[in-house]
C-alpha cells in the first residue's frame, strides 16, 4: 500500500495532502485498450489512485431492468439497458489486465464490486488496496460484511443514504474487524447539479463518524465549477476527492457527464496542490521567515518627533510612532519615558536607536 493511501487510512488529521482518486466507472466503453489509455492518463495526471468498476452482470442485474423506463413492457426478453450495459462489460480476465496495468503504472487500486461474484474476483485475482461498495448494494448486510470481512479498506458510498443507514454500515464493517473505513460523499445525477452536492455536509459526516470522507464530485465535465467544486469539499475538510476521468470528453462515450480529460484532470489536481499549500495546517507555530520580515517592514517604529540637543531627557513628546526603516519597536520603549537622554544632537524624525540613548 501506498504511503499516501496509508496515511488516508491511519491518521489523516496527519497531513493536508488530499488523496485524489480518479473514477473510471464504464468510461473504457467496453475496451481494455481505452480502459488503459484512462489510467495512463490519471497516471500523468498525478493521481492517486484508479476506480475500476467490476460487474458480473447476471447478478447484478434483470435482463428486464429499466424496460418499464423506457416505456416498453415489462415482460420484453432484454432491456435495452441490460444490452447496451452487456456491450460495455469487461470480463473478468479483462478487469485483471488493467489492475495490473494500473499497479505497473503506480497507482493504488480501487475496485468497485457489484455484486458477490464481482468481491470474490476482485479479493482472489486483482489485490486491491481498497474495496467500493456502491449504494445499489451498500444495505446488503451479507455483501457488506463480506466485503469488510476481506480486511481491504472499505469506501462507503453514502450517496443517497440517511444517517442511520451509514451508522448501521459502518457497525456491520467494523464487526468484521475492519477498521480502514471512508465514508464517500456525493451522487451521480448525470451531471449533478452543483447546489445538491451539500459541500458543507462533509464535516457534519467527519463530525459524527469519526472517519475519513471522501468527496465524490459529479459536476458537469465541461462546466469550468467541476475544477472549482471539489477544491471547496476540501475547504469543508474532504481527506480525498474522487474526480471522473475519461480518455476525450468530445467522445460522449458513457459516463462522460461528469467526467474530465486527462489533461483537465492533471490542472485540477495542479491547483488542488496548490490549495493544500495555501491552507497549511491549524497548529500554532512560531512565524515564518516570511511572516518575520512583513512584521519587520509594516510595523511602526520610534522616531523623533523633534530636534533635541545632546542631553536631552527622552519625554512623551520627544519620540513619536511612524513606519520607518530604523528605530525602536513600541514593546522596547518601556522604561525609558523619563529615564533616559540623547547622547548627542538628534535630528526631526531620525530613529530612537540604542546608540543615541546615554545610559
Amino acid at each position: 500500500m501506498s504511503s499516501n493511501l496509508s496515511a488516508l487510512f491511519s491518521a489523516p488529521a496527519a497531513t493536508n495532502r488530499t488523496f485524489v482518486l480518479a473514477e473510471m466507472a464504464w468510461s473504457h466503453d467496453g475496451s481494455v485498450d481505452l480502459g488503459k489509455t484512462i489510467i495512463d492518463g490519471a497516471a500523468d495526471a498525478g493521481a492517486d489512485a484508479i476506480n475500476i468498476h467490476i460487474t458480473h452482470l447476471p447478478s447484478y442485474m434483470t435482463r428486464t431492468y429499466g424496460a418499464k423506463n423506457n416505456g416498453k413492457a415489462t415482460s420484453v426478453e432484454t432491456s435495452d439497458v441490460y444490452r447496451y450495459l452487456e456491450n460495455i462489460n469487461l470480463g473478468f480476465p479483462q478487469i485483471k489486465e488493467m489492475a495490473v496495468h494500473a499497479k505497473g503504472r503506480g497507482l493504488a487500486l480501487s475496485c468497485l464490486v457489484n455484486d458477490p461474484e464481482s468481491l470474490a474476483f476482485a479479493a482472489k485475482e486483482c489485490a486491491p488496496d481498497m474495496l467500493t461498495i456502491h449504494p445499489s448494494s451498500i444495505l446488503e448486510e451479507r455483501f457488506v460484511r463480506s466485503a469488510a470481512a476481506t480486511g481491504t479498506a472499505l469506501i462507503i458510498y453514502a450517496g443517497g443514504l440517511r444517517v442511520g443507514e451509514v451508522e448501521q454500515i459502518i457497525r456491520w464493517a467494523s464487526s468484521e474487524g475492519n477498521s480502514r473505513l471512508m465514508i464517500q460523499h456525493g451522487f451521480q445525477s448525470y451531471p449533478t447539479p452543483i447546489e445538491y452536492n451539500r459541500i458543507a455536509y462533509i464535516r457534519t459526516l467527519k463530525e459524527l463518524f469519526g472517519l475519513p470522507v471522501c468527496f465524490a464530485d459529479h459536476t458537469d465535465g465541461g462546466d469550468p465549477m467541476a475544477l472549482v467544486i471539489p477544491l471547496l469539499a476540501i475547504a469543508a475538510g474532504a481527506d480525498a476527492v474522487e474526480k471522473h476521468i475519461t480518455h476525450d470528453r468530445s467522445k460522449k462515450g458513457e459516463d462522460f457527464e461528469a467526467a474530465l480529460d486527462p489533461a483537465d484532470l492533471k490542472l485540477f489536481i495542479e491547483r488542488l496542490r496548490l490549495c493544500e499549500a495555501a491552507m497549511g495546517d491549524g497548529r500554532v507555530r512560531d512565524l515564518n521567515d516570511r511572516e518575520l520580515r512583513y512584521r519587520s517592514v509594516v510595523r511602526k517604529r520610534a522616531v523623533f518627533a523633534k530636534d533635541l540637543p545632546a542631553g536631552s531627557e527622552i519625554t512623551a513628546d520627544a519620540i513619536v510612532l511612524k513606519r520607518a526603516d530604523a528605530g525602536l519597536y513600541p514593546e522596547e520603549l518601556a522604561g525609558l519615558i523619563g529615564r533616559a537622554k540623547v547622547n548627542r544632537d538628534v535630528k526631526f524624525e531620525e530613529a530612537v536607536d540604542w546608540p543615541v540613548l546615554a545610559r
